[in-house]
């Protein structure tokens, strides 16, 4: 009796094990099942396969020979990688890649297309009156203050030294899109400069010093743009880390960029009653920072560039990270929506819907690769408590920055005057959500701020946070090129609004921002110019003005002088 119930058990596992493979097959097996039985369907939007579609190139191999100039890209500030720890991204094969060309490249429905043509035109119309009116930007660059160049490079203030006896060859990544255009002619001779076969994106690496990211009329920025607009995607994941959706996006030219999608229109700002910790990230304020931080000739925000996506081409069949595509799906609408996996506002509903699978989003240049230049995170003095009951110390501590002139860095240097430098941006932008930056750990402590993650700024125009100058206030310490430049921009020939304005104008997005935010710019720089007037007849000018505009760094002194009564 016992041998038969024992091997009735054996069977009876037998039997679940079967049934337990059988169902495992048949999970996997569904979504081709699916396919094949939806691929003549039709269906309101531009999608080319039905959503519950395998992504393309599932399960591939990764190919073995990618080029080491791939390293050299990141934009986390976690010593990690790229790609989320939790995704299944991979670099197209070989084969993709060969037939890569003979896909279409859809802009999407006629009305996108009608309504790219007009802002193309648009564009056109306002290039055209600059040339006719005069620009105030090319004006603005022709100004003294705009025109003081940088002291002589060493090798210790470039972030890479480059060989100009080495020239980039695209045939060793086997790929010609290497180049910029693709072609073997335009790689530079033997002999001519090394840089001019790198793609833009490396172009613009090579650049970055101790004391800027970008030149201030460096023709690649311009280059690297337009790549962030027509470059093809090839390929997609989600970030890790963060609170809302971001998603890494590779070019055809092995660049890549962080993707912000919108969230909001531009004319809706964030309710009265929302944290600080808790607003929307929106892709038009990526897109302004960009161009505020190049006005006010800082020029520590990476290149970032609008663009109009398909979700469908662009982001779904090219995704190999499931997570993401899982998440893909038609709304009552028949618009393609998607939400991904993130901390906040990714559900159904906070879903991304295309119109109908065209979706507007920010791109941003990655950095340097974190393990060919490390970054090192330094916590905000002024950072906010993040909670909704908490203060931080230095809203509760009026003489809070004498204890942040006594700690290192800020103690000497020009660190504190680089956190000014990003509390005046911040402030322009109504941004609170400043917790933490990086600088470039090649360079030291002395060396500029990388002014990282923008998305929380441009979200009350009707507000002014005068919290967000607390360290101005406190402190009282600015540089004499950004008090002049200040003064210069609330000049009504130099108008501050006018000249962002200008600037964002050659984006794809145009416009960036509603009329009401940039009025908002115009009346927080008066107020910054208010905060300092009152500095300097308290504390005195010598001691509010750092003077950098004699020698390499000014006076560099340091910070623990004490304060004028």
């Amino acid at each position: 009796m016992k041998m038969i119930l024992l091997r009735k058990f054996r069977v009876l596992i037998l039997m679940v094990f079967l049934v337990a493979c059988s169902m495992h097959i048949m999970v996997d097996l569904l979504p081709k099942l699916e396919r094949r039985g939806g691929g003549g369907g039709g269906g309101g939007c531009s999608c080319s396969h039905a959503p519950s579609e395998e992504p393309r190139g599932w399960g591939k191999q990764v190919r073995a020979n990618k080029h080491p100039l791939r390293i050299l890209q990141d934009f986390s500030s976690e010593p990690g990688s790229n790609v989320s720890s939790h995704s299944l991204e991979r670099v197209p094969g070989a084969a993709d890649r060969a037939h890569a060309p003979r896909r279409l490249e859809h802009l999407g429905p006629r009305g996108d297309r009608k309504r790219q043509i007009a802002q193309d035109a648009a564009a056109a119309a306002a290039a055209a009156d600059a040339r006719l009116q005069g620009s105030r930007l090319a004006a603005l660059y022709e100004h003294p203050l705009y025109r003081r160049s940088l002291p002589p490079l060493t090798d210790e203030d470039t972030l890479f030294n480059v060989n100009a006896d080495i020239r980039f060859d695209p045939k060793a990544a086997e790929e010609r899109a290497w180049t910029n255009q693709g072609t073997a002619e335009e790689v530079s001779p033997a002999g001519g400069p090394a840089d001019e076969s790198y793609p833009n994106w490396l172009r613009f690496h090579i650049g970055i010093n101790r004391y800027e990211l970008y030149s201030r009329h460096n023709p690649v920025i311009d280059a690297l743009l337009k790549d962030l607009v027509t470059q093809k995607i090839t390929s997609v994941a989600m970030k890790s880390g963060g609170t809302q959706l971001k998603l890494i996006m590779t070019f055809q030219n092995y660049g890549q960029a962080l993707f912000k999608p919108m969230k909001q229109t531009r004319e809706q700002e964030t309710p009265p009653d929302f944290f600080y910790f808790s607003d929307f990230e929106r892709h038009n304020a990526e897109i302004a920072a960009f161009h505020l931080d190049k006005v006010l000739d800082f020029r520590r925000v990476p290149p970032v560039a609008g663009r109009l996506v398909n979700m469908t081409k662009e982001i779904r069949d090219v995704t190999q990270d499931k997570k993401l595509w899982r998440t893909f799906f038609i709304s009552p609408a028949n618009n393609v929506c998607f939400y991904g996996e993130c901390s906040y506002y990714c559900s159904t509903e906070h879903a991304l819907c295309g119109k109908p699978d065209q979706l507007e989003g920010s791109l941003a240049a990655f950095l340097p690769d974190l393990a060919l230049a490390k970054r090192k995170t330094w916590r905000n003095p002024w950072r906010r408590s993040y909670h909704k009951r908490k203060k931080a110390e230095w809203e509760v501590d009026p003489d809070y920055c004498e204890e942040v002139k006594q700690t290192p860095p800020y103690d000497s240097g020009t660190r504190l005057l680089n956190v000014i430098d990003m509390t005046i941006l911040n402030f322009l932008r109504g941004n609170m959500d400043r917790h933490h930056y990086e600088t470039f750990e090649k360079f030291g402590n002395e060396t500029v701020i990388i002014h990282l993650d923008n998305g929380r700024g441009f979200g009350k125009h009707s507000h002014d946070e005068i919290s967000i100058l607390v360290p101005l206030s406190q402190c009282c310490r600015v540089r004499k090129s950004t008090h002049l430049r200040l003064q210069l921009l609330a000049k009504e020939e130099y108008k501050l609004s006018v000249l962002v304005a200008e600037s964002m104008a050659r984006d794809r997005l145009t416009p960036v921002l509603i009329q009401p935010h940039l009025d908002a710019m115009d009346r927080r720089l008066r107020l910054v110019l208010n905060t300092l007037s009152e500095c300097i007849e308290k504390e005195g000018h010598s001691y509010v003005v750092e003077d950098d505009l004699q020698g390499r760094h000014g006076a560099d002194r340091g910070h623990s002088a004490p304060r004028r009564r």
